[in-house]
């Protein structure tokens, strides 16, 4: 089964890649904006008659909420117009498409975890282009899943977790919004969860349910809660101050609430989900060794 991914240089798509050896029966092709400009029909639609994946995981994506206020038309393009083209190529050649999508999808005035139901109604420009990239998907091939994720971190690229233990040794205090609730996601447990996935349809085919599905890791945190465990895990003697978010106004407005129910993901494909500290420790112990 040959799968080909695109932003292989953002974090998701570099955990795919460390991965690669743990799911060897599949064959990886890792493409980003060097290799295949996935705003380019022409480029697309050749490199997909060319290489004829089976699958598409489309990890590339505009993700500077801020900038992305000013910088609209380019987030329209990577966010909005490369979905609607890697869903019509895909489809051509009858390759099943998995996207990433976000939950600034939502406004954040939930107090309850946000279903797959729930009513999207995003905020800002990044919000906005990258619902309409999952509606492009869907809208141009059917086998498509859209997979919406929350604060995703790493080893990989800039992250709060990276950025906090480096300020966490050059500070001696920070301070941190507590008003935002949501759950950190690690890129390699969403990683494998996309790999598995399609590892059971390679062997029940006819179990691939397309539509649009939520996944963090299990639990809820705020940013304030976040930063004191990632330094408590590392300890690093920081203090955290707790702030309320119009101390540091932003030109993107963030959800206040944002916190992913998981339940039809784990009932349909049969999934476990780590708790979210459990795989912050995984991840530091990574980076620390």
């Amino acid at each position: 089964m040959k799968i080909l991914i695109t932003g292989a240089y953002g974090q998701l798509g570099n955990e795919i890649k460390e991965l690669e050896n743990e799911f060897s029966e599949f064959d990886f092709i890792f493409t980003d904006a060097d290799t295949l400009d996935i705003t380019d029909e022409e480029a697309v639609s050749s490199f997909f008659l060319e290489h004829k994946p089976d699958f598409v995981i489309n990890c590339a994506a505009y993700t500077a909420v801020d900038k992305a206020e000013e910088d609209h038309i380019l987030a329209e393009k990577i966010n909005t117009l490369a979905p609607r083209i890697l869903g019509t190529y895909s489809y051509q050649i009858r390759a099943k498409l998995i996207h990433i999508s976000t939950d600034y999808v939502f406004d954040g005035n939930n107090c309850t975890p946000y279903s797959e139901l729930d009513a999207v109604n995003p905020q800002g420009v990044y919000g906005k282009t990258k619902l309409l990239g999952e509606l492009n998907c869907l809208k141009e091939n059917p086998s498509t899943v859209v997979i919406r994720t929350s604060w995703l971190y790493s080893g990989f690229g800039n992250n709060f977790v990276k950025t906090m233990l480096r300020l966490g040794e050059e500070r001696e205090s920070l301070k941190v919004v507590f008003d935002q609730l949501g759950t950190p996601t690690y890129a390699t447990d969403l990683a494998r969860v996309i790999l598995s996935i399609i590892k059971s349809l390679s062997k029940t085919p006819g179990d691939f349910f397309p539509g649009v599905y939520h996944y963090s890791n299990e639990g809820v945190a705020s940013w304030y809660d976040f930063a004191k465990a990632i330094f408590q895990i590392k300890n690093i003697q920081c203090k955290v101050n707790p702030v309320l978010s119009d101390q540091f106004p932003t030109p993107a407005k963030r959800p206040h609430f944002s916190v992913l129910n998981k339940s039809k993901i784990k009932d349909r494909f049969g999934i476990e989900i780590p708790y979210w500290k459990d795989s912050l420790k995984k991840c530091i112990l990574k980076l620390i060794n």
